[in-house]
């Protein structure tokens, strides 16, 4: 058995440091549970790109979105410069892993560029991957860069074998086929919210991978636009009630629901999943074993962390 808790949370938008205290004080919360897993939704920390919907984001060369942006790199996670420390220590505190998305800033890419990135924490508080979003999403496109397959990995956790993917990816068929080849059983599958994105998708993949599926989203409302933004006004006028309404929900190997959706609050839920029931549905269908035919179809992966600049020194 694995217990997985279900972190939905209102993230202290925009501020780095104040939405870092709310997942560490879920992490205590989950651990007190008895979670061995605890899962939180994509961007959540510093939060979700909102306004380029709301304040013309397409406009080029744009003073708003040129304040908003800036205020945003510098509110992004620098996993190099040890801006998850204090969440690894607290996985290792615990012995309990972390799936976390965040916006990262990345050194080795020059530090200005944004990747919606998906973060796994192993329960000795080391970091086992950093998967940056394949491919934003519509007006996602104005403010992430597109990422890589580095972080295309799955990790042990018990019995089972965990991989996850972010937000519209979970779409993408290859890199969830990347996934299962591994051997994963147990995908998460992380949105900034709305039911809508979650409703249908959780159970497909769960019916094609014959895998438990867990789905995390955040919630935020327009009352929750804090001052300290740029252009905090504009943002708020335009905004209307929900932007995000969470949404997280698990389903089981089989497709049935195991959590329905959970939408309009934050809330931390915990699920007690039983491996036996992915052998059981594996029975009749496994897609990277017994019904996959590698000899007519297979699939390339690229792991290669990308960068611009590869220096070869003098000895």
């Amino acid at each position: 058995m694995l217990k997985v808790a279900l972190a939905q949370l209102h993230p202290a938008w925009l501020d780095r440091e104040a939405t870092l205290e709310k997942v560490l004080e879920n992490v205590d919360a989950a651990a007190a549970s008895g979670a061995q897993l605890a899962v939180f939704g994509e961007a959540l920390v510093p939060g979700y790109p909102f306004w380029p919907d709301l304040t013309g984001g397409a406009h080029f060369n744009d003073d708003v979105q040129k304040d908003i942006y800036a205020f945003y790199v510098e509110n992004a996670v620098d996993i190099a410069a040890g801006q998850l420390n204090a969440l690894s220590a607290k996985a290792r505190e615990h012995g309990i892993a972390i799936y976390v998305g965040v916006i990262e800033r990345s050194s080795e890419r020059g530090g200005h560029s944004l990747y919606a990135c998906l973060v796994y924490i192993a329960a000795d508080g080391s970091i086992g991957s950093a998967h940056r979003k394949l491919m934003p999403t519509y007006d996602e496109r104005l403010v992430w860069s597109p990422g890589d397959g580095h972080g295309l990995r799955v990790h042990r956790l018990g019995e089972f074998t965990v991989g996850g993917l972010n937000c519209w990816e979970n779409w993408m068929p290859l890199p969830r086929a990347a996934l299962y080849g591994q051997g994963e059983n147990l995908h998460v599958a992380v949105w900034p919210g709305s039911r809508r994105n979650t409703d249908d998708i959780t159970r497909f993949i769960a019916q094609e991978s014959r895998s438990y599926v867990v789905s995390v989203s955040g919630v935020m409302h327009a009352d929750g636009i804090p001052e300290a933004i740029p252009h905090a006004e504009k943002i708020r006028k335009a905004a209307n009630g929900w932007l995000a309404d969470g949404g997280s929900c698990v389903a089981a190997p089989d497709g049935r629901w195991i959590l329905e959706p959970q939408t309009g609050c934050e809330g931390l839920w915990t699920v007690d999943l039983d491996y036996r029931e992915v052998a059981r549905e594996r029975q009749n269908f496994d897609p990277a074993g017994h019904y996959s035919r590698p000899d007519v179809t297979r699939l390339s992966v690229n792991r290669q962390r990308q960068r611009t600049v590869d220096f070869l020194e003098d000895e």
